[in-house]
């Protein structure tokens, strides 16, 4: 026993803290090493904590701490479900245990309440059934219908029972004995029993009949005496005196609304409205059958073959769906007193077109057609063709049916088709679009679309994206063609526009590929020649499609940003050098005001080169109010471009707006020819430097803005060689100047801090004190000690959060070695329990060898 006690006491107990391990008690608190925190005040409001405390404790506790969170939540890791206490009250301590009993029965008697309660009919409550109760309905008290056969309805007699379903043995022989006492003659047979029953049912139900048409006659007879004394007995007031009475009120116009909506028609109900994949899945339909129609057509196929085949017709048909295919009445009508009788068309129409058949004359397959059916006129004979006859073999005229046959071909030939794939290059679009009109190459690029919209495959978003690149190409070789087709291309801005609507991104990257190349050619040639030229038309009206595609008022925008760059750098580096770069430079700036439309953003650039076109128009340039900057120069051979000296030009000159495809290319022209074109950029520049004070005038600078140019008006106003047109056009941009408020800054001093006067202050010194919190601002002072006890709190819970990863190391290190020493507890076992059999096998294998 005391082996097993020193045993059972060194080992350790499950539930014994960590600090009892071996089996030792722990000594008792030494007074010398308690710990006593002592306050100097008494604060009231303060909480004081750990006023006493021994070595270990706060660990201690620390760890007890831990084991009841920390391990809790690690061992429950992987565990999903909760227990939850859905007690009513069962953690409410303000109820006392006898009401949470009454609610919990309330509750519970409710719930079992609610569950039966739809099939619980109460007692207490009478329930109806149109107005009748179902209690007397239950008792089954039918009412007996005067109509019916018998008045007894539902009700069987007690012979009629016995002698249907009690075989009529006892009733027969009831009666046969009744009568045999009563007559003393043979009682009668079954059978005469049955028929006289027979007869009996049949006399009391015609008796009935006579008794309900009785009835019925004298229910009439009665109805008419009523009707004939029912009109002595009503008697009607008469009009004269019903109104005489009151007189009707009129309606007011409120009741004559109230009519009138009651009157109104209602709103019919319409179909639903298609989704976009809707209606393009019934266009592209529409487009396939319409292209099969033409191919037959083409192919020459009669329409509808086997519906012209004869149906069957039956002997009762009445031929009620008979239609005239054709209204064969001719037209009668009088003329100068005589009768008029109008010709059939169809007779000038075979002329004509056996007129046209004979001058075309007959086409290769309708001579091979002809060649099965030839008759004798068609035939020739060896003699006549030795003898060198001129006439053709074959040579005959062709019936109507065959002529309209053929005109029916050429005419499906000549067709647009009406299905089209998307192309795949640049150039099977152009083979689609070239030799065609321009109606039909917008209806080609049309049904495109519809036939490959995105909602019908795959893979008709990316061809058409490639669409849209290549209608952008195309365009462009119809800007750079001689001449321009602007008409064509004013028409497939539209169908650009729809592309772009459905891929704007894919439409966005073209269109700055395009605005890139042009910048990077601009680029080059100036860095080659030192000096740049204006772009050809077909960059010109990219930079105009881009404002017409895409959004110009944004702030910033992926295509619109880049096109205002464009447009400024052509205004500032591309110099002016012919008429054509006026042309041009007047496109680039009527571009850039559609551009600033909405946004009314300010161009110094447009300014800049309004007025450099003004210098170049005027004749005396002597005023210094303003100067020129890039592309103009104020002095070389270009300084007078447009400058004119001719009278007689300018007397003959008609102010007219400037042909873009002069952008293109100028043909040569006479001198006349060139001074108008001179007064025409001059009108145009007039214009635009209109439209500028129109949409500056209320910037607070517009009067320095518009500086330079109200200089160079007053110029133009002063040479005499000035238009008449031109000179009021300035008079009136000039009027229109002035008359535009001037936004002036009142005068104020300039706002500077007062200089303070010189005065002896005395000099602190600031003395450092180590370990003490220098003196400061109150504000400098909580900002210091927040920054402190964020420090605090910081290093606190970091080195709990190091704490509990401490933890958690022991306790995953316990557990591993737990899981070890049970391997090798259960190792330790199967090698014992192999021994084991090893020797008994052993023993066994002596003993039988001893034998």
């Amino acid at each position: 026993m005391g082996k097993a006690r020193s045993a059972g006491a060194r080992r350790k107990a499950p539930g014994a803290p960590a600090g009892a391990r071996g089996g030792r008690a722990r000594p008792s608190a030494n007074p010398f090493e308690v710990k006593v925190n002592r306050q100097k005040f008494q604060v009231l409001g303060r909480k004081t904590r750990h006023d006493v405390g021994l070595p270990g404790v706060s660990r201690a506790r620390a760890l007890q701490k831990r084991t009841q969170t920390l391990l809790k939540e690690y061992k429950e890791r992987d565990k999903a479900n909760v227990f939850r206490d859905k007690r009513f009250g069962e953690y409410n301590s303000n109820m006392s245990p006898e009401e949470k009993m009454m609610k919990r029965f309330a509750l519970e008697q409710q719930r079992q309440h609610a569950k039966k309660s739809i099939y619980h009919l109460n007692e207490d409550e009478e329930l109806t059934h149109y107005g009748q109760s179902l209690a007397d309905i239950e008792k089954h008290n039918d009412i007996v219908d005067s109509d019916s056969d018998t008045e007894d309805r539902g009700v069987l007699s007690a012979e009629l029972t016995a002698a249907h379903f009690g075989g009529g043995g006892g009733l027969l022989h009831g009666k046969a004995s009744q009568q045999q006492g009563e007559e003393g003659e043979q009682p009668k047979s079954r059978q005469e029993l049955i028929e006289e029953l027979i007869a009996k049912s049949k006399q009391e139900k015609r008796e009935r009949q006579a008794q309900r048409e009785d009835a019925l006659e004298l229910t009439e007879k009665l109805d008419q005496d009523w009707k004939e004394i029912q009109t002595l007995l009503a008697r009607k007031t008469p009009k004269s005196e019903s109104r005489g009475g009151k007189e009707k009120p009129k309606p007011d116009a409120y009741d004559m609304m109230v009519r009138e909506l009651g009157f109104e028609m209602k709103a019919q109900p319409s179909n639903r409205m298609k989704t976009e994949e809707e209606l393009a899945r019934e266009e592209q339909e529409r487009l396939k059958c319409l292209e099969a129609e033409r191919l037959r057509r083409m192919l020459g196929k009669e329409e509808g073959e086997h519906s012209k085949r004869p149906k069957h017709t039956s002997a009762d048909d009445l031929s009620d769906g008979f239609v005239l295919d054709k209204d064969d009445r001719r037209l009668l009508s009088y003329k100068d007193g005589k009768l008029n009788v109008e010709e059939e068309p169809s007779g000038e129409a075979s002329s004509s077109g056996s007129e046209e058949e004979e001058g075309k004359g007959l086409s290769e397959g309708d001579a091979e057609e002809s060649d099965g059916r030839s008759g004798p006129s068609g035939l020739e004979s060896d003699e006549e063709s030795k003898g060198g006859s001129e006439r053709t073999q074959g040579e005959r005229r062709p019936n109507p049916g065959e002529r309209s046959t053929a005109s029916g071909r050429e005419a499906a030939r000549a067709e647009l088709p009406y299905t089209f794939t998307a192309p795949e290059s640049y150039e099977e679009l152009k083979s689609l679009l070239l030799g065609r009109s321009m109606e039909e190459q917008l209806l080609v690029v049309e049904r495109i679309q519809k036939c490959n919209h995105p909602s019908l495959a795959v893979g008709n978003k990316a061809k058409l994206e490639k669409l849209f690149g290549f209608l952008l190409e195309y365009v462009g070789d119809l800007a750079t063609s001689d001449p321009p087709d602007l008409g064509r291309i004013d028409k497939l801005v539209v169908q650009l526009y729809n592309l772009c609507q459905m891929f704007p991104e894919a439409a966005s990257s073209a269109v700055k590929f395009v605005l890139r190349d042009a910048m990077h050619d601009m680029e080059g040639m100036v860095e080659t020649t030192g000096r740049a030229a204006f772009p050809g038309l077909d960059v010109l009206i990219y930079l105009k499609i881009a404002g017409m595609l895409f959004p110009t008022s944004d702030f910033r925008h992926p295509v619109a940003t880049p096109a205002l760059l464009c447009l400024s750098q052509l205004l500032t580096k591309c110099s002016v050098r012919s008429l054509q770069d006026v042309v041009k430079g007047l496109f680039v700036c009527c571009v850039f005001l559609d551009y600033v439309s909405l946004s009314q953003r300010f161009i110094p650039e447009l300014i800049n080169f309004l007025a450099g076109v003004l210098y170049i128009a005027t004749p005396n340039k002597q005023s210094q109010g303003y100067t020129l900057v890039h592309p103009f120069r104020a002095l070389g051979k270009n300084s007078e471009l447009l400058l004119v000296s001719d009278e007689e030009a300018t007397a003959t000159w008609h102010r007219r707006s400037l042909p873009l495809q002069w952008a293109g290319g100028l043909k040569a022209q006479t001198e006349t020819e060139a001074n108008h074109t001179r007064l025409s950029c001059l009108a145009v520049c007039l214009a635009l430097v209109q439209r500028c004070v129109t949409a500056y005038g209320t910037l607070p600078s517009f009067h320095d803005i518009v500086r330079p140019l109200r200089a160079l008006l007053m110029e133009h106003l002063a040479a005499r060689g000035c238009p008449p047109e031109l000179q009021e056009l300035s008079r009136s941009i000039l009027t229109e100047m002035e008359k535009q408020p001037k936004h002036y800054r009142p005068l104020v001093c300039e706002k500077s801090k007062p200089v303070p006067l010189k005065l002896f202050t005395p000099r602190l010194v600031k003395v450092l004190e180590f370990g003490k919190k220098q003196g400061c601002t109150k504000e400098e002072q909580e900002r210091k000690r927040l920054i402190h006890k964020h420090r605090r709190e910081f290093k606190g819970a970091v080195r709990e959060i190091r704490k509990d990863n401490q933890f958690l190391a022991r306790m995953q290190l316990s557990e591993i070695m737990e899981r070890d020493a049970e391997r090798k507890r259960k190792v330790k076992q199967l090698f014992n329990s192999l021994a084991t059999q090893e020797g008994e096998w052993k023993a066994l294998k002596r003993k039988k060898f001893k034998k």
